[in-house]
C-alpha cells in the first residue's frame, strides 16, 4: 500500500503538481530535496572571510578558518537538534535556515568588519531560500521537464496554431515590418531596451493569464468531476503549472515569428532600402548572396524581428484564452491530462485514508 502511495506521489511530482500530495511539508519535501545545493552554497561562502588586499596564504588561512566556523556552527546546531555532529539535516526548519542565511554573512564582519557585505550575503541567501521554495515547492523544474519531454508535440501544436494565426498576423505584422517608421524605432533602440520590452510584454501577458486562470481552473475541476475540491495552495500550484506550459508554447510561436521575419528581411530589405529609409545596419552586419541576389543580415534586422515577435507573442498569449480555436487547442490538450491527474488524486486520497486512517482534507 505504501508503495502505491509513493507511486501516486511520484506521479504528482513528475506532473509539476507536488502540492497534490497530502501533508506536503517545506521542511521535509522542499528544502530537504534542495539540501545538496544549499550545502554547496554554504561551503562556498567560506570565501567571504577572504580579502583581495591580502596575500594568497592569508586568504587560504582565512578560507580554512571560515570553513571551520561554518562546519562547527552547523555541527553545534545538529547537536542542539539531537542529530549527530556530522550529519546532514533531514529537516530544514527555521533554525537550519537561519544558520544558512546568517552564519556565512558573519564571516566578512569578523575578518574585515564589512557590515555591507553582511547584508549582501544575508539578503542573497534569503533570496536563494525563497527561490528554492518557489521552484521546488511549486514543481517548476518538473513542469519545465514535462514540457521538454513533450517538446516535439508542443512544437507541432504551436506550429499548427501559428499557421492558423498567420492570416490575422499578416494583416498588421507584415505591414509594420516593411515601414520605415518601425525600422527607425527599433533599429535605434538600445539592446537593453529591447530586452526590457520583452520582459514587459511577458509580464503583461502573464498578468492577463493570471486574471483569467481562476475561471479556467474552476472549469477544469468541474469537468474532472471527481474528488474533494482543491485547496488554495493546490489551485495556486495548478495555476503556476498552466502559466509555465503557456510560456513554453508562446515562446515557440514567438521564436518562429522572429526567425520568419529575419529570413524575410534578409530577402526583402536590401542595402538600398536601408539607405532610403535612413536606417543603419547597426553594430554589426553580414552580406551574403543567393542566386546573385544580395542579402543583408544586420543587428537592426534582428531588433525589428524581435520587436515584431514581441507583439505576436502578446497577441498569441491573449488569444490562447480568448479565441475559441486557440483556447480549445491549448486547454483541451491540458484538460485531458489534468482529468487523469484529478482521478488519480481521488484514488490517492481514498488509498491514503484506508492505509493511514486520515480523514478527508477540509475544504477551503
Amino acid at each position: 500500500m505504501n508503495a502505491q502511495l509513493e507511486r501516486y506521489e511520484q506521479r504528482f511530482r513528475r506532473a509539476g503538481l507536488p502540492l497534490f500530495i497530502e501533508d506536503f511539508s517545506p521542511t521535509h519535501d522542499i528544502f530537504t530535496r534542495a539540501a545538496p545545493l544549499l550545502v554547496v552554497v554554504f561551503l562556498i561562502e567560506m570565501l567571504g572571510a577572504t580579502s583581495l588586499d591580502w596575500h594568497w596564504w592569508q586568504n587560504l588561512l582565512a578560507a580554512l578558518g571560515g570553513l571551520v566556523v561554518l562546519v562547527v556552527g552547523f555541527g553545534l546546531l545538529n547537536g542542539f537538534r539531537g542529530r549527530p555532529f556530522w550529519s546532514l539535516p533531514t529537516r530544514f526548519g527555521i533554525p537550519e535556515l537561519a544558520v544558512f542565511v546568517f552564519l556565512p554573512a558573519l564571516l566578512p564582519v569578523v575578518t574585515q568588519e564589512q557590515v555591507r557585505q553582511f547584508f549582501g550575503i544575508a539578503i542573497g541567501n534569503l533570496v536563494l531560500v525563497g527561490l528554492v521554495y518557489v521552484v521546488v515547492g511549486y514543481g517548476l523544474i518538473a513542469t519545465t521537464y514535462w514540457g521538454l519531454r513533450r517538446l516535439a508535440g508542443e512544437l507541432a501544436n504551436s506550429v499548427a496554431s501559428l499557421i492558423r494565426a498567420l492570416p490575422l498576423l499578416l494583416v498588421f505584422s507584415l505591414v509594420l515590418f516593411v515601414t520605415a517608421d518601425m525600422w527607425q524605432v527599433f533599429a535605434g533602440m538600445p539592446t537593453s531596451f529591447i530586452v526590457l520590452s520583452m520582459v514587459a510584454f511577458t509580464a503583461l501577458s502573464t498578468l492577463f493569464l493570471l486574471i483569467r486562470l481562476p475561471r479556467e481552473v474552476d472549469a477544469i475541476e468541474r469537468d474532472a468531476g471527481s474528488g474533494p475540491p482543491l485547496r488554495r495552495s493546490q489551485r495556486l500550484n495548478l495555476s503556476i503549472n498552466l502559466v509555465v506550459r503557456q510560456w513554453m508554447q508562446v515562446l515557440v510561436v514567438s521564436a518562429g515569428v522572429g526567425l520568419f521575419f529575419i529570413g524575410f528581411g534578409m530577402l526583402a530589405i536590401s542595402k538600398h532600402v536601408y539607405d532610403q529609409w535612413g536606417v543603419s545596419a547597426g553594430s554589426w552586419s553580414y552580406n551574403f548572396s543567393l542566386f546573385h541576389h544580395p542579402l543583408v543580415l544586420s543587428a537592426s534586422l534582428v531588433k525589428v524581428a524581435v520587436g515584431i515577435a514581441n507583439f505576436t507573442g502578446l497577441y498569441y498569449s491573449i488569444a490562447l484564452l480568448t479565441d475559441s480555436t486557440f483556447r480549445t487547442d491549448f486547454l483541451d490538450n491540458v484538460s485531458t491530462e489534468l482529468r487523469d491527474l484529478f482521478t488519480a488524486r481521488t484514488e490517492y486520497l481514498e488509498l491514503r485514508r484506508s492505509v493511514q486512517g486520515v480523514s478527508p482534507a477540509p475544504t477551503p
